[in-house]
C-alpha cells in the first residue's frame, strides 16, 4: 500500500499546486470557493434539521458557483478538468480499491511485485505453459523403458497441473533427469502460474541457495534465515524452488543448510520443487541419509526421460 500512499500524496500535491496557481491568476475564483464553502456548511445544517425548501434552494446556489469557477477556468485558457484531481487508475482513484475488494490495478501491482521477488521473471516470459511444445518431445520408446519422452512428459504435465490447482497443500516436487528434458522448464512453468495467482515463490539454483546461507552469520540457522531479507524469503515465501540440485560443492556445510532448507520448510507445510541430474543412488551417495529420508517420504517424484530437447528446436 506504501505505493498507492505516495500516488494519492502526489496527486494531492499536484492539485493543490494547480488550485493555488488559478487563484492567483483568477482571483474571483477563490470567492467563488469561499461561497461554496459556506453554502456547503449551510446545506449541512439544513440536512440536520429536515429543511428540505432551503436545501434545495442551497443546493442550486453552490450549482450556480460551479458553472461560474469553469466558465472562469475556461476564459483564463484552463481545461475543463485542470484541478479535476489526476490518477495512475481512475477505476479506484488510486486507493486500489473498489469498495471492499482490490482494483484491477492493485492485484497487478501484486503479482509484478511477486515476479521482481522471485528471482526469474525474465525467464517465465518465455518458459510457461502457453509457450510449451510437447513435440519436442520424442515420441519413441527409449531402450530399457515402457513409455515414450512425450508419453512421460504427458504424465509430468498432468501432476505438475495438479500441484497448482492444489496449491497451497503443502505438497512438494522432485523433478530428477538428464540435462535437457525439461526439469527446469517444467518448474517455471508452475511458478508462473503460481506467481499469477498471488503467491510468492523463490527461485534459486543450488548454488546460489548455498551462497546466500554462507553470506549470512550463523545466528541465522535457527532463526528463519533472515526473515526480514524481501529479496529471499527462503523459508517464508509460499514456494521455494532449488535448481540443478548437486551442482554446488557438496560438503558438511551445504548439507546441514539443506536439511534445515527442507526440514523446516516440511515443519511450516510449505511447498518446495527441486530438480536434479541425480538419479536416486545418487542423491543418496551425496547426501545424508536423513535428508534422502525427508525428500523420498515427503515429495512427489518426477523422473523425466529422453534426450536434451534444446538440441531438436
Amino acid at each position: 500500500m506504501h505505493e498507492y500512499n505516495k500516488r494519492q500524496l502526489k496527486s494531492a500535491d499536484e492539485l493543490n499546486r494547480r488550485t493555488e496557481e488559478v487563484i492567483r491568476v483568477i482571483p474571483e475564483y477563490k470567492e467563488c470557493l469561499d461561497e461554496i464553502s459556506s453554502l456547503s456548511i449551510r446545506a449541512a445544517k439544513a440536512r440536520i434539521s429536515g429543511n428540505s425548501s432551503s436545501l434545495t434552494s442551497l443546493h442550486k446556489d453552490i450549482d450556480s458557483y460551479v458553472s461560474r469557477m469553469s466558465k472562469l477556468l475556461s476564459s483564463a485558457g484552463y481545461p475543463d478538468d485542470y484541478l479535476t484531481p489526476s490518477y495512475v487508475c481512475k477505476d479506484c482513484k488510486d486507493t486500489g480499491y473498489i469498495g471492499n475488494e482490490k482494483c484491477h490495478c492493485f492485484k497487478q501491482a501484486e503479482i509484478d511485485l511477486l515476479y521482481r521477488q522471485s528471482n526469474i521473471k525474465d525467464l517465465l516470459s518465455v518458459q510457461n505453459f502457453e509457450h510449451f511444445n510437447i513435440n519436442l518431445f520424442s515420441d519413441d520408446i527409449p531402450e530399457g523403458y515402457s513409455v515414450s519422452p512425450r508419453q512421460n512428459m504427458k504424465a509430468a504435465l498432468e501432476v505438475c497441473k495438479s500441484f497448482i490447482e492444489e496449491f497451497p497443500s503443502g505438497k512438494n516436487l522432485l523433478f530428477l533427469g538428464s540435462t535437457g528434458v525439461g526439469k527446469t522448464y517444467l518448474t517455471n512453468c508452475i511458478a508462473k502460474e503460481i506467481l499469477d495467482r498471488y503467491h510468492s515463490v523463490v527461485y534459486l539454483s543450488a548454488i546460489e541457495l548455498f551462497d546466500y546461507f554462507s553470506s549470512k552469520n550463523d545466528h541465522y540457522e535457527y532463526s528463519g534465515l533472515d526473515n526480514s531479507d524481501n529479496s529471499l524469503q527462503i523459508i517464508s515465501c509460499d514456494l521455494l524452488i532449488i535448481d540443478d540440485l548437486g551442482t554446488e560443492l557438496i560438503n558438511n556445510f551445504t548439507t546441514s543448510k539443506l536439511f534445515y532448507c527442507i526440514n523446516q520448510r516440511l515443519l511450516e507445510k510449505r511447498s518446495t520443487i527441486i530438480s536434479s541430474n541425480f538419479d536416486k543412488q545418487s542423491l543418496l551417495a551425496a547426501y545424508s541419509e536423513r535428508i534422502f529420508s525427508r525428500i523420498f517420504t515427503s515429495y512427489n517424484i518426477i523422473n523425466l526421460i529422453g534426450d536434451d530437447v534444446r538440441k531438436r528446436k
